[in-house]
This record gives C-alpha cells, structure tokens and sequence, in this order.
C-alpha cells in the first residue's frame, strides 16, 4: 500500500508536468501570435449523404476512386467521424467500422480484427499509416500502445474488410486499415490541446504549421498522455498505467510543378505496467502472478516522392525506416527498413494499370527470459514482392473490373502468388452492386518459427518437474485464404444510404498446436521434464457473414448512423492433428452478433451532442459475456478555434470485460467508466 508521501509525490510529478505543459502553450502562443490560424474543416453534417458516399478513396487499388463504385466492403472515417467520437485513441476509432471488433484487454492493449480470428495480435489484419507497413515481423499483428499520433492530424482513415493481399501483399487477409494522415498545408497556425479525467488523466498535444519559403510547409508537435490502471477482475487493480511522450513532424514540398516530396517522422518514450502470468522456478514449476514495469520506444521516418508525368502517369517512391525496442515479455529490438515504388499510367481509353516493386529488410535482436525467447535470439529478415493490376472499363459508367495479382518471396516460406478480380456494376448514378474473389496470405511470424515459452507447469509424484513448452516450427506454411465477397451500395436519396456486404471465407493450413515427444532436459537446474507443444498448419474451415452500415439525416440538425454484422466460422482439424485447442479458440475469440448505433444532433450556437452505442455479442472461447458500450459528449465552440468538449465512455456499467488474452502474456482486466474534459485550441 502507498503511503501518504508517495501519494503526495505523485500528485507534485503530475502538478508540474501540467505546470510546465501550459508554460509551453503561452510561450508557444506569444511567439507565433502574428501567424495565421488554420481554416476549420467544413462541417461534413452540412453536406448531403450523396456527397459523402463520393468521397475518394485510395486503399483498394492504390489509386484516386469514388467511394460509391469501389468494389469492395471498405467503410471510411472521416476527419469529422473523429472529432465528434471523443476517442482519445485509433483503437477507440475504429470501433464504428461494421465486422471490425475491438477489445480492450487491459489499459494499453487492444485485440482488434476484421471478420473473425481476434487475439492480441491479430495476424490477419494489415495496418498501414501513409502506406507504411506498421505489422510487426516478430509477433505479427500491431502494437496499438504505440501507434498513435495528434488525431487532429487524421485526414481519414479507410479500413477495408476482406482480402487486399492482390495489392498490399501478405498478411492483408481479413481486412486492411490505411490511416492517412492531413498534408502540412492544411495544418498551419497553432493547435494546443489539454484534457483529463479518471482513465485518461491527462493528455495534451502541442502543434506549430507553418511554411519555409513559397514551395515548403511543415507541422512539428509534442503529445503526451498519462492512462490509468484497470481494475484487476479479482483485486483492486492490474499496476497496467501507463504513459508516453512522443514528438513528431511533417513537412511537404513541391519541387517543380511535377514532383512532390514528403518527409515525417516521429519519436516517442514511454512505461508501461503489466500484469502477466508465468512459471515461477523450474524446481517448483507452478505458474504465478507478475508485475513489472516495461520501458518502451521508438520512432520512424519516411518520405514519399510523387512524380507526375502527365494527368494520366505518375510514380510514386516511398522509403520508410522504423525502430522500436521493447521491454516486454521478449526484450527485443528492431529496425525496419522498408522500399516500395509504384507506377500507374493509362493504356488506350478503356484501361488503367498499377505496379509496383518493394521490399523490406528486418534486424532483430532480443535478449528473452528462461521462460520465453526467440530462437534465434538475433535474426535478419528481408521480403520481396511485385503486383501488377488493370482495370477496365467494360461499358463506360456501367461496368468496371479489375484484375490484379501480388507475387511475394518472403523470408520464411520462399515465393507465392496472391491473386483477386474486382467487378462493379452502376445501373444509375446511384447503385453499384460488386462482387470479387481473391486469394491472400498470412506468413508466419518470428515467433511462428522460432519461439520457446513456457505454459504450464507440474511436479510428477516422484518429485520429477514437469514443464509444458511452445516451440516455433522453422517448416511451418503460410496460412491461405479463398475469399468470396459481393455487395450493394446506394443513396436512397439524398438524406439516406446503405452498404451491404456479405462472404464466404475459405481458410487452409490454418496454424495448430501439436503435441510432440517429451524429452529430458538439464539446463536449467534441476533435471526437468519438458513436454513440447509445437506449432503445425494442420487446421481448415470456411466463415461466412454480412454486414451493413446506413447514414439517415432526418433533419438537417440530426444524423442517425446504424450498423450490424454476423459471422459464423466453422473449423475442422485435418485427420493427423492432435490439436484440442485451436479449433474452439477459432470459433469462439470474436462475436457471432454486433451492433451500433451513433447519433449526431446539433443544438446551434456552436454546440452539439453525439452518442453512440456499440453492442457486441458474447465470446466463447476464453468466455466472456456480451456487453454494450456507450459514449456521449456534448462539445461547445466558445469561439473562433476554441472548443470545449465533456465526454463520457463506457457508461452503461461501472466496469466490463472485453477480452481474455489466452497466452496470459497480458492478464485481463475491466475496462471501467472513463469521464473527462477536453479542451481545443487552433489559431
């Protein structure tokens, strides 16, 4: 227990870091005072719903298309989607996409995927960020703690369910989320952001834009935040708080009246609690409760080359360089170099083709425990992949397909093919009905191949320790995905629309644990004897579903936005597997049902009330019951930039569990109510 000094100490550190956050924010403000402020966004609750389903769109092809005509299930949020939600975090955001399902396991981690297969880290999801691959080689899956940044600097963010391996490659299985970021002119003048409240005690952002000369704009920011522990399901809390301060920029350039560059780059630092359970000794090999504190950063840097050759060709080169070091669970450090070029030009009148080359090279080192580690500890991994698409205009303003294919080599499994065909019918300005089939592909991971940790552990009667071990398996397969999808999407009019989706998902060598031969081992003492429990590809199965989503503006002040999804998955062990576990965890790790409800109603005067419902259906495998989420916040323009914002989050129960982590590397909490106030300053 704490005692009272260490509390006053505490509250004194949290004092002077908002002492010293609001000293930064009149220094900042009295030196840029004369520059002029950032235009606000136009209020998207102005526009038509038939203007907003022709939004353009970029993460199905790789090229500039209209919302209404992509033949695929893709879901845009908009900058507008985001400042009303009150989220404070990406996770939180893409809670409002139909068939992608967020969880919150303890304070800084999130389980999240699109169609199915949740966990931790969710291998069949792709995350990019200005097109820059934010999958992580080790575990597979993504680091929500860490992939953050001002969301006032969001532009949108598109999120694709279904396959799009034929362009972004492997690991684009169930579904693919593009997060794209606001160009430096649109973010000149000041942003100054400060909030608290009970789970997120406080944050704050500091933003300057400004511009160097007539050809170059720049941003540079600050952000820090400070997030509470969860209550434990059994105590009262997990130690899981944590912080982190990181500092970024952007700039963009234009060189000529035919070429474009980009550069950004971020830094951050942070700690982190966790709560995870282990075995305590080899000698008494039970498993046990453990805190720890992990020390957690890094940073990237990118740029992006546009170079036009003629309204109808153009390249496009991005290099990017990412680094994290972790203190969690394997201790490892890693840099990512990643190269991708690309290309489109127009081929006769009828026809458009995308390709493109790229590569990455990976170089981890990791320093693990004796109960978890990779083997090798210190690995250099490199991908290389080219695509190729068309598309063809069938019948001018009618019929559109394309047809596309992604050859891969990657490190692990050597060279595979990724193909798809896209087809989207207009009859009227107003309808597309779409229909496409794929393949995609998830590679194993570093831990897929060569991972050792321990997961159980007994004495024998005869004293003899006993220890179950997972072990990686170097032969391991990519695991493959058949997909079948078909949609509608139309405006009823132009207050009402609707999006439809629905498929059918044929998975094989799907990954499996198999039991395999004991064997005595030495080292560490005493004598020990190890049970391996080793990854194989020995599972297959099909998951079919829909999912809907509408915009109804009843009245120029009020918008209703429902959305639903279903899904089944049904899986099935080949003849030769022993595996008692995997097929269950598939089946049971993400909601047959879900639901949501967001609302949006303006009062005038500069204020207006959102809110927002999310039901989702209960788990099955580890069990956890259904709940619905609610949030609301009213928000209040006080004046010309400045806004003042009360939000509340998960208010219908005190607290509630979302997810159990079934590897324990993280233990489970409930997520509790959150209060807190946000205030909002641009000049």
């Amino acid at each position: 227990m704490r005692t009272r000094s260490e509390h006053t100490l505490k509250w004194r550190r949290r004092a002077l870091r908002a002492n010293a956050f609001v000293m930064a924010l009149a220094i900042l403000g009295m030196l840029t005072a004369p520059v002029r402020a950032e235009q606000n966004p136009s209020d998207l609750s102005d526009q038509s719903i038939e203007a907003l389903m022709n939004v353009q769109v970029t993460s199905v092809s790789k090229t500039e298309e209209s919302l209404s005509n992509v033949a695929a299930a893709i879901f845009v949020i908009t900058q507008e989607d985001i400042a009303r939600s009150g989220a404070t975090n990406i996770p939180d955001l893409l809670r409002m996409v139909p068939g992608v399902d967020v969880a919150q396991i303890d304070s800084s981690t999130w389980a999240i995927s699109a169609r199915g297969f949740n966990g931790r880290f969710s291998n069949d999801l792709l995350v990019l960020v200005d097109g820059r691959s934010v999958y992580t080689p080790a575990f597979g899956g993504v680091f929500w703690d860490t992939l953050d940044f001002p969301l006032e600097d969001i532009e949108r963010i598109e999120v694709i369910r279904g396959p799009g391996a034929s362009i972004w490659g492997a690991n684009a299985v169930n579904g693919v989320i593009n997060i794209i970021t606001k160009k430096s002119p649109d973010t000149r003048g000041v942003l100054a952001v400060a909030g608290g409240g009970n789970v997120d005690q406080g944050f704050g952002t500091l933003q300057y834009g400004g511009s160097l000369g007539r050809r170059t704009d720049y941003r540079v920011y600050t952000k820090y935040e400070d997030t509470d522990h969860m209550p434990a399901l059994n105590g009262p809390n997990l130690g899981d708080g944590w912080h982190m301060l990181r500092g970024g920029f952007r700039s963009d350039t234009t060189l000529g009246s035919k070429d474009t560059l980009s550069l950004e780059g971020d830094v951050y630092t942070g700690r982190e609690g966790n709560s995870s359970t282990a075995l305590g000794s080899v000698s008494n090999p039970q498993l046990v409760t453990s805190q720890s504190f992990a020390d957690i950063g890094g940073g990237f840097l990118q740029g992006i080359w546009n170079h036009n050759f003629s309204p109808n060709n153009g390249t496009v080169l991005n290099i990017s360089y990412d680094r994290y070091q972790r203190g969690d669970v394997l201790n490892e450090r890693r840099g990512t170099l990643n190269l991708d070029f690309q290309d489109h030009f127009d081929w006769g009148t009828r026809q458009n083709i995308v390709w493109g080359l790229s590569s990455w090279f990976s170089d981890s080192h990791s320093h693990g425990t004796l109960f978890a580690e990779l083997v090798p500890a210190n690995v250099n991994s490199y991908e290389f992949s080219s695509f190729v698409e068309d598309h063809i205009t069938l019948a001018p303003s009618k019929v559109y397909l394309s047809i596309g294919a992604k050859l891969e080599r990657n490190y692990y499994t050597g060279f595979d093919v990724m193909p798809g065909v896209r087809l989207a019918w207009t009859p009227s300005p107003h309808q597309t009905l779409w229909a496409a089939v794929a393949r995609a592909l998830r590679t194993p991971s570093a831990l897929d191949e060569g991972f050792r940790a321990t997961i159980a552990g007994f004495n024998e009667p005869n004293g003899l320790p006993v220890i179950v071990t997972l072990f990686g398996n170097p032969n391991l397969k990519n695991e493959g995905l058949v997909a079948y999808e078909m949609g509608y999407r139309t405006t009823l009019s132009n207050r009402v629309s609707l999006d439809f989706a629905a498929y059918f998902n044929n998975y094989g060598d799907q990954e499996t644990l198999e039991p395999g031969e004991p064997f005595i081992e030495d080292t560490p003492t005493p004598p020990h004897l190890i049970i391996p429990m080793i990854y194989g590809n020995l599972m297959h199965g099909e998951a079919h579903g829909a999912e809907m989503s509408a915009n109804w503006k009843i009245a120029r002040r009020l918008t209703l936005s429902p959305g639903y999804a279903f899904e089944q998955v049904h899986m099935h062990l080949d003849p030769t597997s022993l595996d008692t576990r995997s097929v269950a965890s598939a089946q049971g790790n993400s909601p047959e049902h879900s639901a949501q409800l967001r609302s949006h109603f303006t009062f005038g005067r500069g204020v207006s009330w959102d809110a927002s419902a999310y039901f989702t259906g209960r788990l099955t495998d580890p069990a956890v019951p259904s709940y619905t989420r609610v949030d609301t916040g009213i928000s209040w323009d006080i004046g010309e930039g400045i806004r003042l914002g009360l939000f509340g989050q998960n208010l219908t129960t005190d607290r509630h569990e979302e997810f159990v982590d079934e590897t324990q590397s993280v233990r489970t909490a409930l997520i509790k109510r959150s209060v807190y106030a946000k205030f909002t300053w641009k000049f």
